[in-house]
């Protein structure tokens, strides 16, 4: 287990963070305690949780539905004790075609004062960004948004 960082300066805080994302397996998942607090709040569209072995059980689950997940950050700021990481989150989905996806979000964190993160919160576009591209729903969801513009 090692801390992210110490202080708050968290810009060695957010470098170890961007190389976690960037080198996540199911190998760096085992132990997140040198990357969230105890109590770390985690959000995304499908997940609203506290807690590190919550957060554990989310990423071990990414491993388990995807092929070759992998965070490529296009884009960082930090301001404070918080930063905003532009990122494509890379994979082929286990279920349906190999083919690669790409997702395109963002995500707050906020540091604690030990440099791991205490907040988590992503944003995307689960309707364009994955259901779209699903077969037989991705038609529907096509659909949906063709009315919605008109």
């Amino acid at each position: 287990m090692t801390t992210i960082s110490n202080g708050k300066d968290h810009q060695a805080s957010l470098k170890s963070l961007i190389n976690f994302f960037e080198n996540i397996s199911p190998l760096s998942c085992q132990d997140l305690s040198g990357v969230y607090t105890e109590d770390a709040y985690f959000k995304d569209p499908f997940n609203e949780l506290r807690g590190i072995k919550a957060i554990n059980q989310v990423f071990q689950h990414m491993f388990v539905q995807v092929s070759a997940p992998r965070f490529r950050v296009t884009s960082s700021v930090l301001q404070d004790d918080s930063a905003f990481i532009c990122w494509d989150f890379l994979f082929s989905m286990k279920r349906f075609n190999n083919e690669e996806q790409c997702i395109r979000g963002a995500t707050h964190i906020r540091f604690a004062a030990d440099g791991r993160v205490s907040f988590h919160r992503d944003y995307w576009d689960a309707a364009e960004e994955l259901y779209e591209k699903l077969p037989v729903l991705g038609s529907l969801m096509r659909f949906l948004k063709r009315q919605a513009r008109q």
